[in-house]
């Protein structure tokens, strides 16, 4: 059986490797300073960002929702059953098996 977590999906969205697989930056120093110029260095940066900006700005989020549950979370009264949270992890797990 093959559990993931979601953060599998995270990096992979994110283009981030896994944790551990980075070299330290002094063994990255050593080699790039001999090997390339400073002016040659390129920075790429994902598109995550302006697509959850965007998907924000669709107006898919209803926004009175959002505030009665944050009010309830502030008041300590916002209650999830927790049959319906096994229920979700149980079928989450069931798709990802897919």
């Amino acid at each position: 059986m093959d559990i993931r977590t979601g953060l599998d999906g995270l990096r992979s969205l994110l283009g981030v490797s896994q944790p551990g697989a980075t070299s330290t930056p002094a063994a990255k120093s050593a080699t790039t300073k001999e090997n390339s110029p400073v002016s040659s260095d390129v920075a790429t940066l994902s598109s995550a960002g302006s697509e959850v900006a965007q998907s924000a700005a669709d107006g898919g989020v209803r926004m009175d929702k959002v505030t009665q549950i944050q009010a309830a979370l502030a008041a300590g009264t916002y209650n999830v059953p927790a049959s319906a949270v096994a229920s979700r992890m149980v079928d989450a797990m069931l798709a990802g098996a897919r």
